[in-house]
């Protein structure tokens, strides 16, 4: 059985490219058949840090600022290899990767399509974790994350890869996975260990994270409304954003007619929501002065822009071809 392997990594330029490359290069086991880099900047694109870059068989491609869906694409349809590794530029594998990884690759049968790596975030041992460090631990229970996932490449030809319509890092991974799946194939959890680290990020990154919302829609739209399930997602705070965004709305219409009482009622429901949704992820968190006053100003803007989202995504997917 042929496992070797060639490893797919999109990239939109950050530093942390080099360490990720640096890490694969200095892997135990049967090196990678090349790796390709995809340049998703769009253009014009300069040099990218590729650190031990010459250890490697390491091949540019450029995509021109798709998405990593597209980028992905763009790196697969170039290898000749029967298996294809996905990581992101932000992992780290671990020295015994690669092993693991054709162990992996080997105990596969021919139904299988995928074999997803385990990846493990280092989070703080002296304090508890901050709101976008609970996020990014998610992913140590995410199913087939792109972080580390490996593909048979005639799986990924059998459904035409990666949905180019996701234009985010966000559910992309999932939709292909169910498409394989839909196709008739297996998917399985390996072996391998990577780590991914937590990426530092300003205080609004959990505001930005809300134009998901859209992709979620071209999610129900191609797979139904069961996607949730059968991609072992967590299902969200969506409908109760709506709550609090009619309430709030509800608040500023009633204010500017005039109908004092019920637009007091309506703002204490909108308050009574904020406040929960602030106390929720406060709670678990470090409960520093900076968290928690991130937190607050965070939590009065997500639901009405996660609303906001969905509603666009309603607008731009509401009738996407499955």
């Amino acid at each position: 059985m042929d496992v070797s392997y060639a490893v797919v990594i999109p990239t939109v330029g950050r530093p942390c490219l080099a360490d990720c490359l640096t890490a694969l290069a200095d892997a135990e086991g049967p090196r990678p058949s090349e790796v390709v880099v995809v340049d998703d900047r769009p253009g014009p694109n300069g040099e990218l840090a590729l650190g031990a870059a010459e250890r490697l068989p390491v091949r540019r491609v450029v995509s021109g600022g798709r998405g990593p869906a597209a980028a992905r694409n763009a790196g697969y349809r170039t290898v000749t290899a029967p298996w294809v590794v996905f990581l992101d530029d932000d992992v780290r594998v671990t020295p015994e990767w690669a092993r693991r990884l054709v162990a992996d690759l080997s105990g596969a049968g021919p139904r299988v399509g995928g074999v997803q790596g385990r990846l493990v975030v280092p989070l703080p041992a002296d304090r508890r974790p901050t709101d976008w460090e609970r996020g990014t631990a998610g992913l140590q229970e995410a199913a087939w994350a792109t972080a580390d996932m490996a593909y048979r490449r005639e799986a990924l030809e059998a459904v035409g890869g990666f949905d180019p319509r996701f234009r985010r890092a966000f559910r992309e991974d999932a939709d292909l996975a169910l498409r394989v799946l839909d196709a008739g194939w297996e998917l399985r959890r390996g072996t391998r260990v990577t780590r991914h680290p937590v990426r530092p990020v300003d205080r609004w990154v959990s505001v930005r994270a809300q134009r998901g919302n859209a992709d979620d829609v071209l999610m129900t739209r191609l797979h139904g409304p069961g996607w949730w399930a059968r991609a072992r997602a967590p299902r969200g705070r969506l409908p109760r954003h709506l709550m609090v965004t009619a309430a709030g709305a509800a608040a500023l219409a009633l204010g500017l007619a005039g109908r004092r009482r019920p637009a007091a009622a309506a703002a204490a429901l909108w308050a009574a929501g904020t406040a929960e949704f602030a106390a929720a992820r406060i709670a678990p968190g470090p409960r520093t002065a900076d968290e928690v006053a991130t937190m607050l100003a965070t939590s009065v803007a997500i639901p009405p822009l996660a609303v906001r989202h969905w509603l666009t995504g309603l607008v731009i997917h509401g009738r996407a071809d499955r």
